[in-house]
């Protein structure tokens, strides 16, 4: 287990592991008395103290945020090694982690910030999408926590996370454009102010980072196999020409299945050869063919759009091929690139805490009756005001 707090990382003692849309009203919840109402008004505009919750796949995780910006502790218990023997995440194996780990996860996170729980403002969980069981033990746990405090809930975009993490280091203007890259999701997204998602791009198959752990499975690498292709990529001398798949001319898609597919295809030609597969050079060319397409679409969708900045976000952006070349692409075309630090790619509570600031300041939360879903429309979270 990590925490990070004031950008640093370092360990947080021995418990856990190593590291659509409910209805928003424009009033509190009828749970919620007028004492939480006058707790929101209180401090003569203080900036509110969220406690966020993340349970949406494989990482259980609690942080502190003030403000939206002001990240007091960001405490993640992962479960990779749980997974890494089945080769990818197994859904009912990450409930029951979540279910042992959460109360844990939410105290030292509450501990580490230096306040109580009568500190707190709100509670903010991630709603979806996800896996369901996964999301669900942290919606009870939000929903517990919020009527036991008489605070309120707070229902937050997993993926409306991944794009403001980045406003925990960044100032963002608008219009803007988040290249949201996962393991489950690969969108563009355009973003004509605060809180406002219009996805104008989505893979059409699988996502990046699904396609990084089907290729790295291939080439006999570990659970999770991002993290292997990128560093073999790196060290590679030579690369297979493998294909683009750019879709119609004026598309924003993607589509990496064929890709997939073509790497698959190298490695049994090889095999019927009876010569070794190249894994390098597969690995450096599937990288590039990836981080080709992805820049480019994302370039586009900038100067089509007229945003003022491009943000990357999600697990993938993490990636150190993808952070390089399109830092070196926006350099050449002037454009303002915005990366979270590493800490801040995976999925955190902190990323949700900031999410969950657009909501609360419109007053938009959430009912109590609030369940988890792994449909979550993120255009359908955007918020209202």
């Amino acid at each position: 287990m990590t925490s990070e707090k004031d950008g640093a990382w370092e360990p947080a003692g021995d418990h856990g592991e190593t590291n659509r849309n409910a209805k928003h009203g424009d009033a509190h919840n009828s749970l919620v008395d007028n004492r939480a109402a006058e707790k929101e008004m209180a401090d003569d505009g203080a900036a509110e103290l969220i406690l966020a919750i993340e349970t949406s796949c494989d990482e259980t995780s609690a942080a502190v945020v003030r403000g939206g910006t002001e990240v007091l502790s960001n405490v993640i218990s992962s479960q990779i090694e749980t997974h890494r023997q089945f080769g990818g995440v197994v859904p009912e194996i990450a409930s029951r982690k979540h279910v042992e780990t959460i109360t844990l996860i939410m105290e030292q996170a509450v501990a580490e910030a230096g306040i109580t729980l009568r500190d707190l403002n709100a509670i903010a969980v991630t709603q979806g999408p996800g896996l369901v069981g996964a999301l669900l033990v942290g919606v009870v746990a939000a929903k517990g926590l919020a009527m036991a405090l008489n605070i309120p809930l707070i229902g937050t975009h997993h993926i409306a996370g991944h794009i403001y993490a980045n406003r925990l280091v960044h100032e963002l203007v608008y219009p803007s454009i988040a290249l949201v890259v996962s393991g489950g999701h690969t969108e563009l997204v355009v973003m004509e102010r605060e809180g406002s998602f219009q996805i104008i791009g989505r893979t059409r198959d699988d996502a990046v980072g699904e396609a990084y752990d089907k290729v790295a499975r291939a080439l006999q690498f570990p659970y999770p196999g991002g993290p292997h292709i990128d560093r073999l990529a790196q060290e590679a001398e030579e690369a297979r020409v493998l294909p683009r798949a750019w879709l119609e001319p004026d598309s924003y898609d993607f589509s990496f299945s064929g890709l997939k597919s073509a790497v698959l295809a190298a490695i049994n030609q090889a095999k019927m050869k009876g010569e070794p597969p190249k894994h390098p050079a597969l690995a450096r060319g599937f990288q590039e063919s990836v981080i080709e397409v992805l820049v480019t679409k994302a370039v586009r969708a900038v100067r089509a759009t007229g945003a003022r900045q491009l943000l990357l976000c999600g697990g993938v952006a993490a990636n150190r091929g993808l952070r390089s070349a399109l830092t070196s692409r926006c350099e050449e075309e002037n454009i303002t690139l915005l990366i979270p630090p590493l800490s801040l790619c995976t999925d955190n509570a902190a990323m949700i805490g900031a999410a969950a600031h657009l909501k609360w300041k419109g007053k938009e939360f959430s009912p109590l009756e609030l369940k988890a879903d792994p449909g979550l429309s993120l255009e359908a979270w955007s918020v209202q005001h």
